[in-house]
């Protein structure tokens, strides 16, 4: 029992209490379900990779939006992982392609700019004719790191732009912090 709420732990965002209940939960399963969830999981790890294109996580060398032909050819949307690229999908908003880096650059933690897909990146939009390279990575130290990077490289190519970051909906004016301001009132747009 402790290995397997051990192994929960290593998972992101799984604290003990919550390896615990997972791990109680699975033994309360029948051995079948048991097994169709290690299978799933052996399976995962070994049929999905990355798109040859995106670096988007697939079982194909084409990820499905690769694949998309009513996708925007000319709009390319830059994320650090897979997550955030899922993240914007569940807008049903953005109608571009994507590129997923692999991660930011974070010199404290030893990822410079050669171990994440930038190279692969500058030639995408060099060979593709981008006309617009929309970056849409963590406001965060690294994240900003990051897009200044990006977008020094990328200007000589095409046109450049980043999300805006400002207020979620629903909150509360006086709970935000001064950054979080700073960035909603430059992120402003006109009223239509």
């Amino acid at each position: 029992m402790a290995r397997l709420i051990d192994q929960f732990e290593r998972l992101p965002g799984i604290g003990p209490r919550t390896a615990q209940r997972l791990a109680l939960h699975l033994l309360r399963q029948p051995e079948d379900q048991i097994r169709a969830f290690a299978d799933a999981l052996l399976a995962a790890r070994s049929q999905v990779g990355q798109c040859q294109t995106c670096f988007h996580l697939s079982a194909e060398p084409l990820c499905d939006i690769c694949r998309d032909g009513k996708r925007c050819d000319q709009l390319l949307c830059v994320v650090a992982d897979s997550r955030d690229l899922l993240a914007l999908e569940r807008t049903r908003e953005y109608k571009g392609r994507y590129h997923v880096l692999g991660g930011l650059i974070s010199p404290m933690d030893g990822i410079g700019p050669d171990m994440l897909q930038i190279p692969s990146l500058i030639q995408r939009v060099d060979r593709d004719g981008i006309s617009e390279v929309i970056l849409a990575l963590t406001p965060s130290v690294e994240g900003d790191t990051t897009s200044l990077y990006l977008a020094r490289l990328l200007k000589p190519f095409t046109q450049v732009s980043r999300i805006a970051y400002g207020l979620p909906v629903g909150s509360e004016l006086e709970y935000a912090d001064e950054v979080t301001l700073t960035r909603a009132l430059e992120g402003r747009r006109a009223m239509q």
